[in-house]
């Protein structure tokens, strides 16, 4: 019954995201981020829905009447463009080319191409607010779900997400921990009490998902995601005591099991999990030294570990060990060069810069609380990202690249709206929708001259 359900909400929705690609985009991002085939047990769970979705949004795309662009100029998006086609040369020149490099890779185009058309097809402020919705819900549903799952079983683990992207309970973690930041601005900006007592209540299941998939990446990210809402906070003092509360309650509340994984991280020299992190940068650091341009190629790592590695363990030789880099920015320096692993930098930073820039430029003229809001989970979620995704291979987190996209559209549409708020539409006696919105403490001082007499 389920699969027939799923099946007839997603087939009847195709043609809605024929006609209306924006809509194509949504479904598209609901199917890969909520994984709803993956709540079935039967022929639903094998469909390529997404394949299904994207092509209908395509093909609509085109034919559609409405003005056109794929992505906008920004260079972050031809520098998602040069990063697929340098990775792909990578592969191209890699040692013994193989069918799966060549799968993965459509792998990675596919992700570029959702994030390019994202910026393409969200150019409106309540396009962008979907979007977040559909992203944040998604994982916000599944934060519920484990949340009180874990309650109900007194702290069992979770020892693997939903699937795809977040199949394993490393990229699960941190997927709820990016969540986390978006679940409490938009229920911080939620207008009505519903919604928002909503978003709140899936905050921390949210928080307790990550500490039951046991993660001590996940863990870490959460902690500097955190620390980021504090540290933007109104009342940054209030933030840090009832951060500080929170957290020690957390671990009150946390099984013996997590507490003493936890404690293994200041002993990462002796640990095996952590020592077999950092022997495993060191191998990766040898090969991004011996193929410094386009590295040994994608998803190669594995199959040059035995050559780079000295002293191989039995389990490596004989194949049983999971042989990975163990932190993305190691992977894509390994498998796909140092000027990829630079343009991956560059993604990150100009990101976080748009967010600083446009929450200056916000302040400086006195705006509206959702771009502070906004700025704020945008800069806490990336850093939640860039945490995380040091001790797992994630280069190529799907998730990743939409954000990027996500805060492009972001900064463009705050500086439109910010250089031409007369544009916008006019309420409560004369003030704009963006004074409307300012926050408390962000009010416009009067100048000296509104005291004064006419004509002086």
């Amino acid at each position: 019954m389920r699969d027939i359900i799923v099946s007839l909400i997603i087939v009847g929705l195709m043609p809605t995201c024929y006609k209306r690609p924006f809509v194509g985009l949504v479904v598209f991002s609901w199917l890969a981020y909520m994984r709803v085939q993956d709540l079935t047990w039967g022929f639903a769970k094998y469909q390529r829905w997404s394949y299904y979705i994207a092509i209908l949004t395509c093909f609509g795309f085109v034919v559609s009447k409405e003005r056109k662009r794929w992505f906008l100029p920004d260079p972050r998006c031809y520098l998602m463009l040069f990063l697929a086609a340098w990775i792909a040369v990578g592969v191209a020149l890699s040692v013994q080319p193989s069918s799966y490099q060549f799968s993965r890779l459509m792998e990675f185009f596919k992700v570029i191409a959702i994030a390019l058309f994202t910026t393409g097809v969200v150019t409106t402020r309540e396009r962008l607010r979907v979007m977040l919705w559909v992203i944040a819900l998604s994982f916000g549903f599944y934060g519920v779900k484990s949340g009180l799952w874990g309650i109900l079983t007194f702290g069992a683990p979770i020892l693997s997400g939903p699937g795809g992207m977040i199949a394993d309970n490393n990229d699960f973690a941190l997927a709820m921990a990016m969540s986390v930041p978006m679940l409490f601005h938009l229920g911080w900006t939620e207008r009505k009490p519903e919604l928002k007592r909503a978003f709140f209540v899936a905050l921390p299941l949210s928080v307790m998902t990550v500490g039951l998939t046991q993660s001590r990446g996940g863990f870490l990210a959460l902690s500097c995601g955190c620390a980021v809402l504090v540290w933007r906070s109104r009342n940054r003092f209030l933030g840090i005591a009832v951060a500080v509360v929170l957290g020690f309650a957390a671990l009150f509340l946390a099984p013996d099991s997590y507490i003493e994984r936890l404690k293994t991280i200041k002993d990462y020299q002796t640990e095996g999990s952590a020592a077999g992190r950092i022997r495993a940068w060191g191998i990766a650091t040898r090969m991004a030294v011996d193929n410094p341009v386009f590295g040994v190629g994608l998803n190669k790592f594995r199959w040059h570990f035995l050559t780079y590695n000295p002293t191989p363990l039995r389990k490596e030789i004989d194949g049983t060990a999971i042989i990975v880099a163990h932190s993305s920015y190691f992977q894509i320096w390994a498998e796909c060069g140092t000027p990829a692993l630079l343009m991956f930098f560059i993604l990150m930073f100009t990101s976080l810069w748009t967010c600083w820039r446009v929450r200056k430029k916000a302040k400086q003229r006195y705006m509206t609380s959702w771009i502070l809001n906004y700025a704020t989970m945008f800069e806490a979620s990336l850093v939640t990202f860039m945490v995380g995704t040091a001790f797992i291979n994630r280069a190529h987190f799907d998730l990743f690249y939409h954000w990027v996209a996500l805060i492009i559209v972001f900064g463009y549409l705050a500086d439109q709206e910010m250089e031409n708020p007369d544009k916008y539409p006019l309420r409560d006696g004369g003030r704009s929708e963006l004074q409307q919105l300012r926050p408390r403490g962000f009010e416009r001082r009067p100048r000296v001259s509104a005291f004064l007499p006419r004509g002086v």
